[in-house]
């Protein structure tokens, strides 16, 4: 599954091998690729004139003109939505807001307090998981707010550990 953002609007994706879905209804509309970069697209009788102008894999943004007019898509697969509902969002990489346990296990060691800053790559925590250490690193900067977990807490995957 995607989501895909578009002028303030989200839209779920989905394919189920020979269906485009999106928002849980199939995609009626046929394309037809001109080019590598050029496609015609017949949507409810309409014809659009679709042309792929940037790719960022880094900030996972499509850049389309659309009958010449420039429209930018955002894009999140599975591991983005899963990474921000673990408060690890690396569509903004620069500011965190929260840290929770991509795993159920056991908090061995902090290596931070409330009112620490934090910078990217910063150990946060130890979780020991099925008997390995696994150390958690700050994904962008903050200020600690709050350290939900104490060492020897045990916690579930998706628990909140750290806020920002």
């Amino acid at each position: 599954m995607y989501k895909a953002s578009v002028n303030n609007q989200s839209f779920e994706i989905s394919n189920d091998g020979e269906t485009w879905i999106v928002n849980g209804h199939p995609l009626q509309w046929d394309v037809a690729p001109l080019s590598p970069r050029h496609f015609s697209i017949i949507y409810k009788n309409r014809s659009y004139n679709a042309e792929v102008v940037k790719i960022d894999s880094q900030t996972k943004t499509i850049e389309l003109k659309l009958n010449g007019r420039k429209q930018t898509v955002q894009l999140r697969d599975n591991i983005d939505l899963l990474l921000e509902k673990m408060g690890m969002n690396t569509a903004d990489s620069t500011k965190i807001n929260a840290i929770r346990a991509p795993m159920p296990g056991l908090i061995i060691d902090l290596k931070i307090k409330a009112g620490d800053s934090v910078s990217i790559g910063d150990p946060l925590l130890v979780l020991e998981a099925m008997k390995m250490e696994n150390v958690l690193k700050a994904h962008g900067e903050g200020v600690v707010k709050q350290v939900k977990v104490k060492k020897g807490d045990s916690v579930e995957k998706g628990q909140l550990l750290i806020e920002f």
